[in-house]
């Protein structure tokens, strides 16, 4: 009974014929969606990779758009996702791939094309004259895959060639597997170390935090700082770009500088480049010191097309003690170490590898949303309200992830012009003119400013009562702190601090509230009056301050 009842929720439906005609017996439902692009989704034949490029949630979006979605029976069992679910949601749920094929007018895959494990047919082979492909594909080392999948004549997207501007943020799922990938890369560390990674104070004595070294701090490098800062791990990271040194130490951790005369590592689009042989002997000195006192070590560093550099030696594995853990997440590319296995978890001179290329998989369910709602975003920048699929070559998106157009090789894209011109060079004189001289600034206004100060203080100190001296006092201590503070801010964040300095003018409110009820103290008209137009120009700072407060938060949100 209990195998009938998960037969009947895992049910296939049978697949439709490819014109589109309405079957005997078909809902009308169906007949209206025979004209809507049909999105299809297939299951990956990498036996390691768990991922889908659509869920449940996904489908429902892509529906809600207007789109079909043909889902091929089992693609996201491995990721939890059941067949059933994907029904519910709007898809329609077909037995084999070939269906997909056949029926779907654009398909969505996780990994490149490959070859079949167990039949051996390459699924670029299968696709028709002119369908579309949306995967990860890696056109710069793939170039064989690029020139079968030309042969098609198809139109294929790369997800791993999102441009890294604002507004393609939603779209880069690079960017959101790098995140998923460099937490697991902790948790793995962790269960091979065997040892707490934070420290602690017991009965039984002191346990020492854990010293985990990251090397390479781009969008994996920093989700792994953040989990082994959140496990309680003393973190020190490494990378080649110095403008990351922020990012490193707002999360927590130390940052190891390098410097190398006459070259730095950092490239177009805020990614590593390729650099000099002694540039890397010298990184690799730098790196293999701070791996010598490190229990852990992650890392990330890969350079776009090419092959991942090598920056752990094995000389630097062997002056590392016994039961550290190197997790290399460029396993896939090569290694960033000279002893990683890939696929393969090894130890070497008592120290364990991890070279598996497969942990954004093991965190199928999560990375799998993730990536299925880059898809989303990317369908509805392309189709948007109109419905078709009409790809704008004047849009740098969707120019940047073009790699072949109807068969046509269009990668890599032309780099994107600099918008306005740059300054104008200020005009050279005339070779005969003379410069002019710089004329000094007069000392005047400043010493007429201070007789001014001191004709006035002097007699305030002299004659004053002792109550107004100490509020004076007060005052100008105030003035000069004050000063100085805004003086030494940064100018884009004057605007921030004055509108909440002008809040803090509150305590004036108050102030002014009471010297105004009590009529100035003795009786005095003047004061009351003073009193109550303090309360008016605080009232209008307090409300004011909160105002431009608010309307520069609402900036920073969706």
């Amino acid at each position: 009974m209990v195998e009938e009842v998960k037969a009947g929720a895992n049910a296939v439906l049978p697949a439709e014929p490819a014109s589109g005609a309405q079957k005997p017996g078909s809902s009308a439902k169906e007949a209206e969606g025979a004209g809507k692009v049909s999105i299809g989704v297939l299951k990956e034949i990498e036996p390691r990779e768990r991922r889908v490029a659509a869920t449940p949630a996904s489908v429902g979006r892509l529906v809600k758009m207007g789109l079909e979605v043909i889902l091929e029976s089992g693609a996201g069992a491995s990721a939890g996702f059941e067949d059933a679910a994907y029904a519910e949601a709007g898809a329609r749920v077909v037995p084999k791939a070939a269906d997909v094929f056949r029926e779907a007018d654009v398909l969505t895959k996780v990994r490149p094309p490959g070859a079949h494990p167990e039949t051996g047919e390459h699924e670029a082979d299968q696709l028709r004259a002119g369908q579309k492909l949306i995967s990860f594909l890696w056109p710069a080392q793939n170039k064989e895959l690029v020139e079968r999948l030309a042969k098609r004549n198809a139109t294929v997207l790369a997800m791993d060639a999102v441009p890294r501007i604002t507004r393609a943020q939603k779209l880069d799922a690079l960017s959101a597997m790098a995140n998923v990938n460099g937490y697991r890369a902790v948790i793995e560390a962790a269960s091979h170390y065997g040892r707490l990674l934070g420290g602690q104070v017991t009965a039984a004595g002191r346990i020492k935090p854990a010293q985990v070294f990251i090397i390479g701090a781009g969008v994996a490098g920093l989700a792994a700082i953040g989990a082994a800062r959140a496990l309680g791990a003393m973190v020190k990271a490494f990378d080649t770009r110095p403008v990351v040194r922020e990012q490193v130490t707002s999360m927590g951790a130390e940052f190891v500088p390098f410097e190398f005369q006459g070259e730095t590592g950092e490239g177009q689009g805020g990614y590593a480049k390729e650099v000099s042989e002694a540039y890397l002997a010298a990184e690799q000195q730098l790196i293999a010191e701070h791996c010598r006192t490190s229990d852990i070590v992650i890392t990330t560093a890969l350079i776009p097309g090419k092959k991942a550099p090598e920056l752990i030696t094995s000389g630097a594995v062997v002056g590392m003690h016994r039961g550290s853990v190197i997790v290399d997440l460029a396993a896939e590319q090569g290694g960033n170490c000279a002893l990683t296995e890939r696929d393969r978890t090894v130890e070497r001179y008592g120290v364990t590898i991890v070279g598996h290329t497969d942990l954004t998989s093991r965190m199928a369910r999560q990375a799998s949303e993730l990536y299925a709602m880059t898809i989303v975003n990317l369908l509805d920048e392309i189709m948007g309200k109109k419905k078709t699929w009409e790809l704008s070559l004047d849009d740098e998106i969707q120019r940047g992830m073009l790699v072949l157009l109807d068969g046509e090789l269009k990668w890599p894209p032309p780099r994107p012009e600099i918008r306005g011109g740059a300054p104008a060079p200020a005009p050279k004189p005339p070779a005969h003119a003379h410069p002019k001289p710089e004329v000094p600034e007069s000392p005047w206004p400043a010493r007429i400013g201070t007789v001014l100060a001191l004709g006035f203080l002097t007699p305030v100190g002299l004659f004053g009562s002792q109550e107004l001296v100490q509020h004076l006092t007060v005052f100008l201590l105030a003035c000069v702190v004050g000063w100085h503070l805004v003086w030494n801010v940064t100018p884009a964040l004057h605007t921030p601090l004055m509108s909440v300095t002008n809040a803090i003018s509150g305590i004036i409110l108050i102030g002014g509230m009471l010297l105004a009820a009590n009529g100035g103290g003795g009786g005095a008209p003047v004061a009351a009056l003073l009193g109550a137009v303090a309360v008016l120009l605080a009232s209008i700072n307090v409300a004011g301050g909160f105002l431009v407060t608010q309307r520069m938060l609402r900036m920073f949100r969706k």
